[in-house]
């Protein structure tokens, strides 16, 4: 091998086709690695396609290193978009942010100066500048001080996932869709060797990374990890709308909202998120959420509700990303974090890196899986 030049594994297996998963395997495909992806459902249709998928730093401000890791998502989404085009997934419209809650209207004023001092921008407007400008659909009262990012984004994360599986397999990747991996075989040294599936396949591979969402924990499990998880269901909901009334991603009180493409709306609520685990009906979630939205757009009450998930957070147990190999066995790498529509790019790019050169990228060093060993 010449002076310079890298060994790249003879075949890649990542398990799990949403947005993590296909940036890691996008990247590594791009770079001349023998990649498979394997999934139990179809690419881009699981956590990835319920997610309220709001590209975004200004909610991370709990760790520093966080914080930049986002920005550099931000970025990375930037970047994305100029080499594979933005068409049908790239939404930079820039994210609104209100309450009706004085006590949380001066978390956000703080939290907003916080952000300006790490250099983010932030802009501040009325109720009524925002309904003149910006958003002319809403009942924001004229003098709330409302809160916006102009660099924050949506995404549609399936057509994402699908353009970059897509580029991958038409550079020679392998796509193994509607398969669950049941075993993942090791060597006498403890190296990753196969991963078998369950329509009876065996697959000879040399690194396995783990990008499974809520699944995580038990591929971990395959090879004797504990991953430790949280258990944090969240409800989306899809409105059709003949017309869609609003422009950009927008926190309002007691309800999320953002476009979806032409003709739907999405919306989630943490206060309805709640109500999951009291047995209350996905389709009386749905109402609700449609109740709330209507009192912030009005002219969604005329739409109609055209979809509901109960989807599972893949939250590694202390809140941040679990990314990287796991050292006591070689060729185990995890893509595992909430976050995931934000963050996958450019942990995407910096995995495939590990992988193929073996040096970690400085920005993940608070998040590499080796916390969770016991």
């Amino acid at each position: 091998m010449g002076i310079g030049s890298v060994k790249r594994p003879e075949r890649v297996a990542v398990i799990g086709v949403g947005i993590l998963g296909a940036g890691v395997g996008w990247n590594l495909s791009r770079q001349g690695a023998q990649v498979v992806f394997i999934d139990a459902g179809r690419p881009g249709e699981g956590v990835t396609n319920w997610s309220f998928s709001w590209v975004n730093a200004s909610n991370k401000t709990v760790r520093k290193s966080y914080f930049d890791l986002n920005v550099a998502g931000m970025a990375a989404h930037r970047e994305l978009a100029g080499v594979i085009g933005p068409e049908s997934w790239w939404y930079p419209s820039g994210h609104l942010r209100w309450t009706d809650d004085p006590a949380a209207q001066a978390k956000l004023l703080k939290s907003a100066e916080l952000l300006e001092s790490w250099g983010y921008r932030v802009e501040a407007y009325t109720g009524v500048e925002v309904r003149r400008h910006l958003e002319p659909a809403l009942t924001v009262p004229g003098e709330v001080p409302v809160v916006f990012y102009p660099d924050e984004a949506w995404v549609h994360g399936r057509h994402l996932v699908g353009r970059l599986v897509g580029e991958a397999v038409a550079s020679g990747a392998e796509l193994r869709s509607g398969t669950a991996v049941c075993d993942i075989g090791t060597g006498a040294d403890g190296s990753i060797r196969t991963v078998a599936l369950a329509d009876g396949s065996r697959l000879d591979v040399d690194i396995v990374v783990n990008a499974a969402g809520p699944r995580a924990s038990h591929v971990a499990g395959l090879i004797a990890r504990h991953l430790p998880m949280r258990r944090e269901p969240g409800v989306i909901t899809r409105i059709g709308c003949a017309q869609v009334p609003v422009h950009r991603v927008m926190h309002a009180p007691h309800i999320e909202i953002r476009p979806d493409g032409d003709a739907s709306v999405v919306l989630h609520s943490r206060e309805i998120d709640a109500l999951i685990d009291t047995g209350e009906e996905p389709a009386q979630l749905a109402r609700l959420l449609h109740e709330s939205a209507r009192h912030v757009v009005p002219e969604l009450g005329n739409s109609r509700i055209a979809q509901t998930r109960v989807a599972f957070r893949p939250i590694p147990a202390d809140g941040f990303p679990s990314v990287g190999a796991v050292p006591s066995v070689p060729g185990y790498y995890e893509a595992v974090s909430h976050s995931g529509i934000t963050l996958g790019p450019v942990i995407g790019r910096m995995l495939a890196s590990e992988i193929l050169s073996g040096r970690s990228d400085e920005m993940l060093a608070d998040f590499r899986p080796e916390r969770f060993l016991s």
